[in-house]
Formats: structure tokens, C-alpha cells, sequence
């Protein structure tokens, strides 16, 4: 009975160990304090609160699965969707099962579908570039999808060029660069708003705030935002020059680029296929995903290969493995094939599941509550400088923990208080009632704390 015992104990240490220094399981953003989803509606700037629960449930853990509760919903509020589609993101009650020893596919890459690809770290959904609608070259009309005729034989079928969601898509993204498909909100792109890209090219964050996932920051490594459905990390678009992790800090690009075309007749590998549209205004290049070809930099380390990774030193993992990266060019403009894709590069075994059906261990964060590098005044940004009708405040990078900010005037009168949740990058003081003057911005994350002074004038 001795004997066992310490057997049992010798494994459950392993298992704990295992837990704390394998990223995916330690790396979800845990709903630990009840935050609930927040979602906007057209035409009206005032957040509706929703009763659904945000970020990841539960974390639990076997020796070689990761499984992910989550209802799919993330801290940053939702919407609006200004391209009719009626759709809000709703919970999912879903399990994710994400393999933890991920391998080389060795053998025919295996493509990327419509759906699910993989999970964000809030439990969002990633889907990869398409958004269901493709080109029918028998009608030389647009099939599938939402207002158009089903595609011949169903989106099964081959397609020959098919639509890419993000220059589509875009009226229908929210500020954080979102959207549902029947109520499975999702990101097919880097989860950063719209308003924090260096050129803004749309205009969905003038009336609802500039949040998301993250905020990407060009002097630090970007952070680790997802695990694909091979069970690779996914990464932000910044990291170190080497693969070996040495070099300055520099953004990951995408070695596709868009090909030297007006017609579009033949594949980039030069196959023969029937017709999509002439290229034109309406059908710009870059409007289907057949419009890229795939241009290897073998010389250049920072240019990322075919499924939009490489082999390379993180943070979270030293040793080095396969990363992914959420792809943007120089303006932060999401750039093809913007996450996952076209193919994966591992094997694919990461699903949605109903049940689990193996011992599993309930994974509890063991993290101190503080995120040490979030606290300094490069990592907080404070605007409008001056103030009038609000102030807001926004943290670069991820935000893990809660980050704990208050409004006082002058003479110490707390005025406000309001919380940065894991998962969200910033929060709002509406100011309008407030006499012109100084104010004191206090914000704490766990022992750290920074003070700003503020001005508001009316």
C-alpha cells in the first residue's frame, strides 16, 4: 500500500509539473471572476450587457490532450455587424480537444476548411480566409453564401476561386475585427481593433470602442494568442529576427504576395481552370484567394513559409517549435493568409467535442496576479491629451490579469473606477459632467501601480 502510494504521488507530481510548464495547457485565459460577454447594436455607442460567461471555463488536461471549455464569447464587446447580417455571437457551450504533443504532417498537407480552425486563448473561434462564397464560372456569377445561389454540387465541390472574407467581409467586421456565423463569433484575422492599425481602413471603431484580444505592440514579442486545430501556437505578428531568438524585434511576413494578373484563367501553379472575373473595381485583386502565389524567402527569417509559420525560439517555448503567426503588412493591415493556412502544418487533430472520455485533471492557473510587464508608462496609453467629453485607457500587449484602474480629482476625491479585463485591452471614463482641470489616473495590477496626471478641458 506504501509502495503505491508514492506511485501515486511520483504521477501526480509529473502531472502537475507537466501542467505548469506546457503552454497549452497554462496559456488560456481563465474566467476566474464572472466576466460576462458585452455586445453593441447599430447606431448606439452604450454597451448591452450580456448573461453569457466570457473567456475559457475550465481548463483540463491528460497526458496528451488539452481540453478547452469555453462558450466561445469573448471580454471585448461584440457588433455591431453593419452588412445585415442578423446574426450576434452566442454562446457555444463547447469543448475543445487540442492535442499537446503536436507533430509534422509528413505526408499531403492537409487544407484548412471553412469552420473552425482554431481557438484563440479567450476561447474565440478562428476561422481561416474563406467566407463561403465562391465563383461560379457557368453563371459568371458569385454562388453560396448569404443573397447568393448555392454553388453547383455545394461547397463540397471543387471551387475554383474562392472569395476571400477579409476585403468581402469587411463591412460586416466589428471594431475588433470580428464577426458571427449563426452566433459562432469568430476572427479570421489578427484579433486587434481596426482603430489601433497604423492606416485605419475602416471606420467601425468612430462609435464603438477600439478593443480586442490584444493590442499589437512593435518593441516586444508578440504574445501567444491561440493554438491552430494541429496543436501549434499561434502568435502575434511581432517576434525576434533569428530563428534561435536572437535579433531585434520585427514583424513576421507573409510569403505570399498577390500575382501579376488582369484575368483570372489559370491557377499560380499554372493549372487551367474555368474563368473567375476579369480583375476590376469590383473584383480586385486580392478578392479571391487564388489571387496569391507563394514566394519562398529562404534567405530572409522573418518571412514566414507556406501555412504561415516556422520553426523557431519563444517566450513560452525555449526549445524552440513550430509557431504560427497572425500576419500583418507594414501599415498592420491584415495580410494573407492572415493566421492558418492555406494548409496546416502539423496533423490536424484538434475537433470540437460533446464529451470527454478519458481521466483528465482540472487545471488551475498557479499565476502570481500580476502581469509584470504590463505596468509602465510605454505599456499604458492615456488619450485624449487633453481630455474633454472622456478619457481613455488602453495597455499594449495582452492583458492576462485584471488591471485595476481609478479616476480622482486633485484633491483625492475618487471620481470613477473601472477594470481592464484579461482578454480586453481598455476602458472609458465618460468625463462629460466634469469640470476643466487636473485628475489623477491611478492604476493598479496586483503590488504594481502607476499614477498619471491628467488634464481636462472644457
Amino acid at each position: 500500500m506504501k509502495k503505491q502510494f508514492i506511485t501515486l504521488l511520483i504521477i501526480a507530481s509529473t502531472q502537475l509539473v507537466f501542467a505548469q510548464t506546457n503552454p497549452a495547457i497554462s496559456s488560456w485565459i481563465q474566467n476566474t471572476t464572472g466576466i460576462k460577454g458585452q455586445h453593441y447594436v447599430s447606431g448606439n455607442s452604450t454597451v448591452i450587457q450580456d448573461n453569457d460567461s466570457a473567456n475559457v471555463k475550465t481548463v483540463l488536461y491528460s497526458t496528451s490532450w488539452v481540453y478547452v471549455r469555453a462558450n466561445g464569447i469573448p471580454a471585448y464587446p461584440t457588433g455591431p455587424f453593419l452588412d445585415g447580417n442578423p446574426s450576434l455571437a452566442t454562446t457555444q457551450n463547447a469543448i475543445f480537444k487540442i492535442p499537446l504533443n503536436p507533430v509534422q504532417n509528413i505526408g499531403t498537407s492537409t487544407a484548412t476548411t471553412g469552420g473552425n480552425i482554431g481557438l484563440f486563448i479567450n476561447g474565440v473561434a478562428l476561422f481561416d480566409y474563406r467566407d463561403g462564397v465562391a465563383w461560379d464560372s457557368a453563371s459568371n456569377a458569385l454562388c453560396g453564401g448569404p443573397g447568393n445561389p448555392p454553388c453547383p454540387g455545394g461547397m463540397g465541390a471543387t471551387q475554383y476561386w474562392m472569395r476571400d472574407a477579409i476585403p468581402a467581409e469587411k463591412p460586416g467586421f466589428d471594431c475588433s475585427k470580428g464577426h458571427p456565423a449563426m452566433g459562432n463569433y469568430h476572427h479570421h484575422q489578427n484579433p486587434s481593433a481596426f482603430d489601433l492599425d497604423l492606416n485605419v481602413i475602416s471606420t467601425i471603431c468612430n462609435l464603438y470602442a477600439a478593443d480586442g484580444l490584444y493590442a499589437i505592440d512593435s518593441t516586444q514579442h508578440s504574445p501567444l494568442i491561440g493554438f491552430a486545430y494541429d496543436g501549434f501556437p499561434i502568435y502575434g505578428a511581432y517576434a525576434h529576427l533569428n530563428t534561435n531568438g536572437t535579433g531585434g524585434i520585427t514583424r513576421m511576413k507573409s510569403g505570399y504576395q498577390l500575382r501579376n494578373i488582369t484575368t483570372r484563367t489559370h491557377w499560380a501553379d499554372g493549372t487551367n481552370v474555368p474563368d473567375g472575373p476579369t480583375v476590376s473595381t469590383t473584383y480586385p485583386l486580392g478578392y479571391f484567394r487564388e489571387d496569391y502565389e507563394f514566394v519562398s524567402h529562404p534567405s530572409n527569417p522573418d518571412y514566414l513559409d507556406e501555412h504561415n509559420g516556422r520553426f523557431c525560439v519563444t517566450p513560452e517555448y525555449p526549445q524552440e517549435i513550430y509557431c504560427y503567426f497572425a500576419t500583418v503588412d507594414a501599415n498592420w493591415n491584415s495580410a494573407y493568409p492572415y493566421v492558418v493556412g492555406p494548409t496546416f502544418y502539423g496533423v490536424k487533430t484538434a475537433a470540437k467535442v460533446t464529451s470527454i472520455t478519458e481521466v483528465v485533471t482540472v487545471y488551475t492557473s498557479t499565476a502570481s496576479g500580476v502581469n509584470e510587464n504590463i505596468l509602465n508608462e510605454n505599456d499604458i496609453k492615456i488619450f485624449p491629451i487633453p481630455a474633454n467629453d472622456f478619457i481613455a485607457i488602453q495597455a499594449n500587449g495582452l492583458t492576462t490579469e485584471p488591471i485595476n484602474i481609478s479616476l480622482f480629482d486633485i484633491t483625492g476625491k475618487l471620481i470613477d473606477k473601472k477594470i481592464i479585463n484579461p482578454g480586453s485591452t481598455i476602458i472609458y471614463f465618460d468625463t462629460k459632467k466634469l469640470y476643466s482641470g487636473e485628475y489623477v489616473i491611478h492604476i493598479l495590477n496586483g503590488a504594481n501601480s502607476i499614477r498619471e496626471k491628467v488634464t481636462i478641458v472644457k
